[in-house]
């Protein structure tokens, strides 16, 4: 039996292919042994482990946009986030905050910014859509911008 791609992420890789996109799957080890996985990407790349799959994903991609999803898909893009603030990549990221999943994490940012855990200017490294229109809107009309420094 091939390997299986499960949830979102494998809703999207299938919709890619049916709307004629290409899929490049990215997966550790661990979770290629244990057959989940999309065996109809065009590209499949297995990674010794998660840090490697990041690394990867990171060096080829455009733009980052964060669908709902659960701790992984969190600690992904705050990483990304992160690597934007220290000005390592000036790569679009973007939240698809459908039906205000990411309402709870935005208020969280505010938190950061009022508390000065974060500069205010913060917001500008990210951008929130409430529709995948406005997603592909901002990316498309995206201009990098040099970020002040992150310490105050």
């Amino acid at each position: 039996m091939g390997a299986q791609i499960f949830g979102l992420m494998g809703t999207v890789a299938r919709a890619t292919h049916e709307g004629g996109g290409k899929v490049i799957g990215v997966i550790p080890e661990t979770l290629h042994a244990r057959g989940i996985g999309y065996s109809s990407a065009d590209e499949f790349i297995v990674t010794p482990d998660l840090r490697q799959r990041k690394a990867v994903m990171d060096s080829r991609a455009d733009a980052f946009v964060t669908l709902p999803g659960g701790f992984g898909t969190l600690e992904e893009v705050v990483e990304v986030l992160t690597l934007k603030q220290l000005q390592l990549h000036d790569k679009p990221i973007v939240f698809l905050n459908t039906n205000g999943f990411y309402d709870p994490l935005v208020t969280l940012f505010e938190h950061f910014y009022e508390q000065k855990f974060a500069k205010f200017s913060s917001r500008d490294l990210y951008h929130i859509a409430t529709e995948a229109t406005d997603a592909v809107t901002y990316i498309e009309a995206y201009q990098p911008t040099v970020f002040e420094s992150k310490w105050f």
